[in-house]
Parts: C-alpha cells; sequence; structure tokens
C-alpha cells in the first residue's frame, strides 16, 4: 500500500537575497532563505495538500541543520536524510538588478549533497511513494549523484511508482552536451516529462514546440507538457494536444521558483486524478502566484489559494494568502 504520494530528492541550498534591486557589489544586509528545486517541490505539494518525502546530504553545520528544521516545519518527511562533516551545505546568493534581470551565483561545489551516493538512498521508503519527482539538476551535481538518480529510477520502475521529470537546466553545473545526453535517458524512463522551451529543444535539436513534443513522446505513451513562460505550457499525450493559456500577472517580483510552482501543481492535479487540461491550468496559475513573491518557496500557495487566483476575471489577478 503506498501512502507517500511523493518523494524527491536533491540539493537544498542557503540562500542570500539581498530585498533590494542593486548589485550585491553594493548590498551590506543579506536576510537567510532556503532555495532547492526538489524542496520546492516538495513544500508547494505539501501546501497543496499532499504527503511528500525529502531526501538530501546535509552538511553538518548550522545551515544543513536549519534547511531540515525548515523543510520539516513546511509539513514535509525528511526523516530519510542524512548529515555529513565531510563537505559543507552550499550556498547560493541572487543578485536583482531588475524585475527580469536576476543572477544566481553558486558556491556548491563539493557540497554535502555532491557526496550522495546510490546507497544513501533507502528502498523502501521510495517504494511507498506513488509519484517519484526527478530534477535535472541532482545528476549534474557529481558523478555519484548521477548514479544516485538512476538507483532511484531503477527503484520507482519496480514497484510500479510514476516518475516525473523536470529538467531544470543548469549550465553552470555541467555542458549541454552532458545535460542533452543525461536528461534524454532519465527522459526514455519517465512517465511525464516538463521541459521548458529551451530544454526541449535541447533535448530533441527541434525547434518547434509541437515537434519538440513528438520527439520526446517518440512511440511510448508519456505525457509531455512544455512550459512556455507568459504563454502557459503545451500540452501532449497520444489523445491531447494543447495550449494551455497562462496568467498575467501585474509584476514580476522574483522569476526563480516559479518552475518549480508549476511542477508541483502538475503533480498535484495528476494526484487528484483531474482531467489533465485543468492539471495544466492550475500549474500555470501556480507558476503565476510564486513570480509575484521574493524567494523561492515564499511564494507558494495552498491549493485555497490556487482556486481563489483562478476564479476572478480580468487582466491581473491578485491573491489573498
Amino acid at each position: 500500500m503506498k501512502n507517500l504520494d511523493v518523494f524527491t530528492f536533491g540539493e537544498t541550498m542557503i540562500l542570500f537575497q539581498p530585498e533590494q534591486m542593486m548589485s550585491l557589489e553594493y548590498v551590506h544586509q543579506f536576510p537567510k532563505r532556503i532555495g532547492g528545486a526538489e524542496s520546492n517541490v516538495a513544500i508547494g505539494l505539501s501546501r497543496l495538500g499532499h504527503s511528500v518525502g525529502w531526501f538530501s546530504k546535509l552538511g553538518d553545520d548550522p545551515f544543513g541543520r536549519y534547511i531540515q528544521k525548515y523543510v520539516r516545519g513546511e509539513g514535509v518527511d525528511t526523516s530519510s536524510c542524512l548529515y555529513t562533516d565531510k563537505a559543507p551545505t552550499g550556498l547560493i546568493f541572487k543578485e536583482q538588478l531588475s524585475p527580469e534581470d536576476m543572477n544566481v551565483y553558486y558556491y556548491r561545489k563539493n557540497s554535502a549533497a555532491s557526496l550522495m551516493v546510490p546507497e544513501d538512498l533507502d528502498e523502501k521508503y521510495i517504494a511507498q511513494a506513488k509519484i517519484l519527482h526527478i530534477s535535472g539538476i541532482t545528476p549534474a551535481l557529481s558523478e555519484t549523484c548521477y548514479q544516485t538518480v538512476m538507483r532511484a529510477i531503477e527503484i520507482a520502475k519496480q514497484n510500479s511508482t510514476m516518475i516525473v521529470f523536470d529538467p531544470n537546466l543548469r549550465l553552470k553545473l555541467w555542458t549541454a552536451e552532458r545535460a542533452k545526453q543525461v536528461f534524454n535517458e532519465i527522459a526514455i524512463s519517465s512517465d511525464v516529462i516538463l521541459p521548458g522551451l529551451d530544454e526541449g529543444q535541447l533535448m530533441t535539436g527541434k525547434t518547434d514546440v509541437k515537434e519538440v513534443a513528438e520527439t520526446l513522446m517518440g512511440d511510448s505513451d508519456k505525457t509531455i507538457i512544455i512550459k512556455l513562460g507568459n504563454n502557459g505550457a503545451y500540452l501532449h499525450t497520444k489523445n491531447e494536444k494543447a495550449y494551455i493559456e497562462g496568467f498575467p500577472v501585474k509584476q514580476i517580483v522574483d522569476p526563480v521558483g516559479a518552475g518549480d510552482g508549476f511542477a508541483a501543481g502538475i503533480i498535484s492535479g495528476i494526484l487528484r486524478q483531474e482531467p489533465l487540461s485543468t492539471v495544466v491550468r492550475r500549474a500555470n496559475a501556480v507558476g503565476a502566484i510564486v513570480v509575484g513573491v521574493i524567494g523561492d518557496v515564499e511564494g507558494l500557495p495552498t491549493f485555497a489559494a490556487v482556486e481563489q487566483f483562478m476564479r476572478p476575471a480580468g487582466d491581473a489577478r491578485d491573491v489573498k494568502r
């Protein structure tokens, strides 16, 4: 009996992001937050009402302990997390020069999370999950992290666990050639693939959104949902092909994390067994909400907040949390 909705794993870092829009060279105060694609998705799903387990290898330091407490405080099960004294918890700095101009600086090379190995995974724990969420960031951290991702996929396959894959390309972590190779390897085993158009183009060599989706699907029965930013998303299955309109927003405050919110919205809708067009529409709404709040997880909404956001008419939308 599967009693865990979703299992995900990867690196979460301490995020230092000033409130002011200016070069970090001139910033003197940095509020402490957390940032990590997989924990963003985990927290997003928890707020949407699902049971989620998140795993990482954290530094045995104040930052590692803070991350686990923070994620656990959001209702995510962190009981499988491990600590190591062989490397520190990674750091990330965000520099925002304008609403659309964001720079990210990583201090994560040889971090605690990069030391993850396949043996760290709790097979019985993963087997409980209905869905395994995989991000393309984790295999980029190190060769052992890549091996850990492939082992998690193997465990999921053995236990009939659905695999949802978000490529989440980070060219600061590896080459485009290696990313393409690994993304396509993971995609073969995935049931649902959630690329941005640029990621889909990298994976397939195609440029047109429909051709990208068709190539990713191949002869299999997968669900391909391509993120198109302000234009919403393109849904492609054997039986359904449709553009799903996005939601306009008044102002983009922080664009980082919108894709993770979108992934949480997709997974939530799948768990609720809703029609895919409904699933994608709500995921678009979650992404639109997230960009209106500073920080990676601060804007992730509850299910009630998303429903309220989707209800009003008009070009611009506000939401009460």
